[in-house]
């Protein structure tokens, strides 16, 4: 059986046409001034605690996420990763509390692999050449 990963993204694209993450999204929130005391506090001491718990990809692999190696490469977490999910659940209240539109994603394949480790995989979408099935016959 192969694993799940699911993925808590913007429900539409930013103005990049890309699809902030959902602590991008939280970060976001924070950086614009829109957490009135009490959510930025929560969002400050969470955001502490995450990068004590778990390891931050970059760090641990520099350019996992670099745009010319690994085009639109983005975080999922493993379905595995209850604690993680559960810890992640917070960051989905602040964004319904703000109004800001998320959606979730599950997949058994996230593309191209580039990082992993026990709760998260970075993987950029497969090109056209790594697409897994032959093209149509005409």
């Amino acid at each position: 059986m192969r694993p799940e990963f699911v993925r808590f993204q913007s429900a539409v694209p930013n103005r990049r046409g890309g699809f902030p993450g959902v602590f991008g999204l939280a970060n976001a929130l924070a950086r614009s001034g829109r957490l009135d005391g009490a959510d930025h506090a929560w969002w400050r001491s969470s955001n502490d605690w995450a990068d004590a718990a778990y390891p931050d990809p970059e760090v641990v692999q520099p350019g996992c996420y670099d745009a010319t190696r690994n085009p639109g490469a983005r975080a999922w977490f493993r379905a595995s990763a209850s604690e993680l999910l559960t810890f992640t659940r917070g960051y989905l209240d602040l964004l319904d509390r703000h109004d800001v539109a998320w959606v979730q994603l599950r997949t058994t394949s996230p593309g191209r692999i580039v990082y992993e480790d026990d709760v998260q995989v970075i993987a950029a979408p497969y090109t056209q050449d790594e697409w897994p099935f032959p093209p149509r016959p005409s």
